[in-house]
């Protein structure tokens, strides 16, 4: 099973100017499958992979703002059929795919949302390292 591709296909993003920026903000982010089919890849080889939409939404509480990304990503594994089964019926997937996915889109994702509020002036959705003096 592997992913082989990733496709970002949506950006919005806004900051209310009306809520003020304080000291505590809370930050949620949350990768999410909206939707799967098989399709072929030509580049390899006419292989049959998934495709699956997903979005990307990190919230601001208070609601200082919103950041969504939506796209595609491609994944290959032998079991197609089995997946997109469960995937009809109860519009989730196996724990080993899911983990394996949605830790994927956040690595990706976090780093275009990260980018993405320092330009609207709102907190970052990982708390950045920071150098202290040496106590001593």
């Amino acid at each position: 099973m592997a992913i082989v591709g990733l496709s970002f296909n949506s950006v919005e993003a806004k900051r209310d100017k009306e809520q003020r920026i304080r000291a505590e903000i809370k930050v949620n982010s949350v990768p999410r499958i909206n939707d799967m089919r098989e399709v072929t890849i030509s580049s390899l080889g006419n292989k049959k992979v998934l495709s699956m939409a997903f979005e990307f939404v990190t919230n601001y509480d208070p609601r200082v703002g919103e950041i969504k990304i939506g796209g595609d990503l491609l994944y290959m594994t032998e079991d197609n059929k089995k997946l997109l089964k469960q995937w009809e019926k109860e519009k989730k997937l196996p724990e080993k795919p899911s983990l394996e996915i949605l830790n994927y889109l956040f690595r990706r994702c976090l780093l275009k949302v990260s980018n993405i509020a320092e330009d609207l002036q709102l907190p970052p959705p990982l708390p950045m390292p920071t150098i202290k003096p040496k106590t001593k």
